[in-house]
């Protein structure tokens, strides 16, 4: 990377070959998903997950994919709520392939997988509303037989 990108308020993670970027306000519970989506590697719920970043993470446009990297100052560290800062092992860069939206005010009862542009760059989307648990609806998207959140086409 010639020059440092700018960071976005996000926390992301890479579930198998896509990574997801997690957005939502403050308190919104991105750290909480990132680190239910790592568990659920873990578990086996899902087949692979590691943290990119958690916090601030810097978007790039490359070749028509939008690329997450961690914010250097807190590469590897995400906030676990009631126990601090805690260090994991991270990926130092991914292919984002779905965006979650928490506590976004355009959710729906139902929420169906749509699409955002992130610096130009198309990317599939999941808007969840205030107060939802996000982790099921989530993995049901990943899960799903096109669930290696491709780009849309």
């Amino acid at each position: 990377m010639a020059a440092e990108t700018p960071t976005v308020h996000a926390s992301a993670v890479l579930a198998g070959r896509r990574a997801v970027l997690i957005r939502g306000p403050a308190g919104a519970g991105k750290s909480q998903l990132a680190l239910a989506l790592l568990q659920a590697a873990d578990t086996g719920l899902l087949r692979f997950a590691r943290l990119i970043g958690d916090d601030r993470v810097h978007l790039e446009a490359r070749h028509g994919r939008l690329l997450a990297r961690p914010a250097a100052a807190l590469a590897g560290l995400i906030e676990v709520r009631g126990l601090g800062v805690r260090r994991l092992d991270y990926e130092s860069v991914a292919v984002v392939g779905l965006v979650v939206d928490l506590a976004a005010e355009d959710a729906e009862r139902m929420p169906a997988a749509s699409e955002t542009v992130l610096l130009g760059v198309p990317v599939r989307r999941l808007a969840l509303p205030p107060g939802a648990a996000p982790l099921a609806p989530v993995l049901a998207l990943l899960r799903s037989p096109d669930g290696d959140i491709k780009p849309p086409s």
